[in-house]
């Protein structure tokens, strides 16, 4: 619609009365709408890629002199040839998506590459430096890209793999600052909503490739101005999954805000896919014990019924007594269902007779029948509160679900009380800390971002300033009830930011000797008031002085590796202490390792012809699980073998290629270069079971050929 309102504009300057009937049609047709939420798939977001060389083929636009802080030629170019001339190299160009294509001749250091976002991408990574403190552990790794690129690089390492997705995409506020892809919605836009969900929809598809569908969870963290839209977008890109929204307090003093009551919160979304929430020990700061809110203790609920069909006549045969004794409170008998028009039970001496009655006096009626009741005594799922002083008893019992923690080895069963039921102890899993799922509303301290966000990351980064980070805990709460008893899980973070999700990563690795590993992708946008200074002084993105003051180079990566070493990019020790959960000093730091990549676009022809390994091997590498030894470079042999996989390019090779595989311990994945269906296979056959035989550079091109979210 969006097009289409342009057009219309462009007809009504041309044949006003023209233009005014197509609008009016066009508002008919798009009043059918169907049910749900409806926006416009926009045409999709470009991304201009500095740096890149230029290529014959290439999408292009014109920079603007540099100096000069306005907005160049936003319209897109192609180059038809390039060629030298005085020494330079020059780019013979033609506009596309005009009418009339419009000529040009420009050096190719005034151009810049731009990938629109249903062009086909060959995607590669560079390392850009590592971090290493942590042994064999796998690598957590920070990719520098476009993340929708990146997201796309990952379907081919890991589709289906990944079992946590923690985000937390741009608000939509219109807020410049760091703003992702600024310029796709702008703050006037009057389809910034529909923009924002077109924007979000073409990631959440790539996305939801990448989710274990074994069993995975996708945590998305949203303000009011867009949790509605994002709600419904959620429900129609994962029709199979359970949503539930949490609301987190993040700001407990309350940020003011005109005309309107101040925020505290935001919320989060929790896309589960075949998982639930763990029960976990928790303190009491999470857990009330007002109400049926659950406590961490196994709830006993009454046993007469409340709500709809509690009433006598609704159950005839759950009206019964059951006869509990004045002075110990035990059980002595459970009678038989009272006949039509009898309402007084039987007497026995020292007995209370019990009966359903309601508070109004009306006739009630037990949860179950005699029967089961007496099988539920036995397995001391009943029990009673007795009064003595106003000679009254109300009796509770056990659920189905709370048994089942019980089962489960949550509590301990220490003996039984006198009426039989069940005394239990909670499991030894954590002092004064209760074992529970909480609520939907959590208004924990530590998740204030102010004080466990800011001010945490400007220990760690002095002097480097972001905007509005997360709390560091409150991400590790939301990470810990899907990863407790997974310490192998792969989390992706693919609007990482500063890096809070990997932060995050790492501590929980470090409460339980983990393995978990982080992978986080961010672009190296520079903060919107940095741009036009760096451009009146003539810099350009692309060069060293303006790439330095981008996201991923100067907070991302520097809050990682501080993170691991314990140390400010200063090298001094971080002054400070984490707390809650795991309480040690910062300048500790984590035993992890960590790898930088920035992404790279290949083309197939350079691929195929191994003249990109270099470039693809870091994906072959983290394929395998991002582990150990990396072939960087084509095997002068014709194979080689890493910690997890290996990689044959001479099928001559094949006999001892396979033999090392099979000698080896670890190896997940054989890589086989060949461009003949039948000697792969026959490769493959020979490889031990449980190795997965990949083949290259078909499985690569073809991942990226069949690519999703376009």
């Amino acid at each position: 619609m969006s097009r289409l309102t342009e057009l219309i504009a462009q007809a009504k300057a041309k044949d006003p009365s023209l233009g005014a009937e197509l609008e009016k049609e066009i508002r008919t047709l798009a009043n059918r709408r169907s049910f749900g939420l409806n926006f416009e798939r926009h045409r999709p977001e470009s991304v201009e890629l500095p740096g890149r060389p230029i290529r014959k083929g290439d999408k292009v636009r014109i920079l603007p002199p540099r100096g000069e802080t306005k907005k160049g030629d936003q319209r897109l170019w192609k180059v038809l040839a390039i060629r030298r001339e005085g020494g330079q190299r020059i780019a013979d160009l033609a506009t596309i998506y005009e009418a009339e294509a419009e000529q040009a001749a420009v050096a190719t250091d005034d151009l810049v590459v731009v990938a629109e976002f249903k062009d086909y991408i060959y995607p590669g990574l560079i390392s850009t430096g590592k971090v290493e403190r942590g042994g064999d552990k796998p690598f957590h790794t920070v990719i520098n890209g476009e993340n929708f690129h990146a997201l796309e690089a990952l379907t081919f390492s890991h589709r289906g793999k990944i079992d946590v997705i923690y985000i937390d995409p741009p608000y939509n506020t219109r807020d410049k600052d760091w703003k992702y892809n600024n310029d796709y919605v702008n703050k006037d836009d009057l389809y910034r909503h529909s923009k924002w969900l077109a924007f979000m929809e073409r990631r959440l598809k790539v996305a939801n490739e990448l989710l274990n569908p074994n069993g995975s969870v996708l945590i998305v963290t949203i303000d009011e101005k867009e949790y509605l839209r994002l709600g419904l977008l959620l429900e129609q890109t994962f029709p199979d999954a359970r949503i539930q929204m949490v609301s987190i307090s993040v700001n407990p003093a309350a940020a003011s805000r005109a005309g309107s009551f101040g925020r505290t919160d935001e919320f989060a979304f929790f896309v589960m896919n075949g998982v639930s929430p763990s029960r976990l020990p928790l303190s009491r700061e999470w857990v009330s014990s007002k109400g049926r809110t659950h406590t961490g203790k196994p709830r006993w609920d009454l046993l007469r019924r409340s709500g709809s069909g509690a009433s006598r006549k609704d159950s005839p045969g759950c009206f019964y007594p059951i006869y509990v004794d004045k002075n110990s409170g035990g059980f002595v008998k459970v009678g038989e269902p009272l006949q039509p028009g009898i309402s007084v039970p039987e007497a026995i001496d020292g007995t209370l007779a019990i009966l359903p009655i309601r508070k109004d006096k009306s006739e009630g009626r037990w949860m179950m029948t005699p029967e089961e009741l007496k099988r539920r005594m036995a397995e001391g799922r009943v029990r009673v509160a007795l009064s003595k002083k106003k000679g009254t008893a109300v009796i509770y019992y056990l659920a189905d679900g709370e048994y089942k923690k019980i089962q489960s080895g949550d509590f301990i069963v220490t003996g039984r009380d006198v009426d039989g039921s069940m005394i239990f102890e909670e499991a030894d899993e954590g002092g004064g800390d209760v074992v529970a799922v909480p609520s939907s509303q959590w208004r924990i301290s530590s998740h204030d971002s102010t004080q466990y966000g800011t001010r945490l990351l400007s220990s760690i980064l002095p002097k480097r300033k972001f905007p509005f980070p997360k709390s560091l805990y409150a991400v590790e709460d939301c990470l810990r009830f899907f990863v407790y008893s997974n310490k192998n899980a792969v989390i992706l973070d693919f609007f990482s930011g500063s890096g809070t999700t990997a932060h995050a990563v790492m501590r929980l690795n470090r409460q339980d000797g983990g393995r978990r590993q982080c992978i986080s992708v961010t672009n190296n946008e520079v903060a919107a008031d940095e741009h036009a200074a760096l451009r009146k002084d003539g810099f350009r993105p692309g060069d060293g002085a303006w790439e330095k003051w981008g996201i991923c180079d100067y907070i991302t990566k520097p809050r990682i590796a501080a993170a691991i070493t314990g140390k400010t990019p200063d090298g001094k020790d971080i002054e400070g202490d984490y707390k809650f959960t795991d309480e040690f000093p910062m300048a500790k730091g984590f035993e992890e390792n960590a790898e930088f990549f920035t992404l790279t676009y290949e083309t197939p022809i350079a691929v195929s012809h191994n003249r990109a390994f270099e470039r693809v091997a870091p994906l072959l590498w983290m394929r395998a699980g991002s582990e150990g030894k990396r072939i960087d470079g084509l095997p002068a042999n014709g194979w080689a073998v890493a910690h997890t996989y290996g990689l044959l390019t001479d099928l001559d090779m094949a006999g001892p290629f396979c033999a090392a595989v099979a000698a080896a311990v670890g190896i997940r994945v054989a890589f086989i270069v060949t461009d003949d269906e039948r000697r792969f296979q026959a490769v493959a056959r020979q490889l031990p079971k449980g190795v997965d035989p990949v083949r290259l550079y078909e499985s690569y091109l073809t991942n990226f050929r069949f690519s999703m979210g376009r």
